[in-house]
């Protein structure tokens, strides 16, 4: 069983951008959406503590940022550059990792982003139907922009999928899905859900500046 040390300070963790192949399975396991599916991620960091006994160090963290899941979002929060905003799709720490590691972490990949990209605005959604309101996005100094509509979930077999899974021809499990549901198949339903949170984080001044106000309106 993981165990941290308690005088482990989260100033003392190891924030590193890395290749998707590396965190992928640690979000699969640690992520309450338990997939990636259908995400174009752009950045990926990775959240090390010191390993133990000289070992090498041990992932407790994983954070992924993508091209908005939705093109309007892209075009509503940076319109003059929609190319230049990025999605927070996936944060992900270990429960055992101390308090303010996700704001910690969270802080230190807008900085590297900051400073190694081009990218200008960040949006992130905080899902109340999985009891997240956004603590950790007020803590690193995002905007809060009210709430999006409700949303559906595709039920398949008991589990919850993304809406649009069965809107993905490239894949044969989505052709799978739609052949079940344009069947008729009981298995296969949509059931509402709550809407979301909606935090925007500025990178660039020019589009704070520019945008706060406008946007905070909307």
């Amino acid at each position: 069983m993981f165990t941290m040390n308690k005088k482990t300070k989260v100033t003392d963790y190891i924030v590193e951008p890395v290749e998707r192949k590396v965190i992928q399975n640690f979000i699969h396991k640690h992520h309450y959406s338990h997939n990636t599916n259908g995400i174009q991620q752009m950045e990926c960091f990775a959240l090390f503590r010191e390993g133990k006994f000289g070992f090498d160090k041990e992932m407790i963290g994983a954070a992924m940022y993508a091209i908005p899941s939705m093109p309007s979002t892209a075009k509503k929060y940076n319109p003059d550059n929609p190319d230049k905003c990025r999605e927070l799709r996936r944060l992900c720490c270990l429960d055992e990792a101390p308090t303010n590691t996700e704001s910690y972490f969270i802080s230190q990949t807008l900085k590297w982003l900051r400073q190694n990209t081009d990218v200008e605005v960040v949006v992130s959604f905080a899902d109340l139907e999985q009891g997240h309101t956004g603590v950790i996005y007020k803590a690193t100094n995002f905007h809060y922009f009210g709430q999006t509509g409700k949303g559906q979930a595709l039920m398949v077999d008991g589990k919850r999928y993304h809406a649009r899974s069965m809107n993905q021809p490239i894949k044969p499990y989505s052709r799978e899905l739609k052949r079940r549901y344009q069947a008729g198949d009981e298995g296969i339903y949509y059931v509402d859900t709550k809407p979301k949170n909606i935090y925007v984080y500025y990178l660039s001044k020019k589009a704070k500046k520019k945008y706060l106000y406008v946007d905070s309106k909307n």
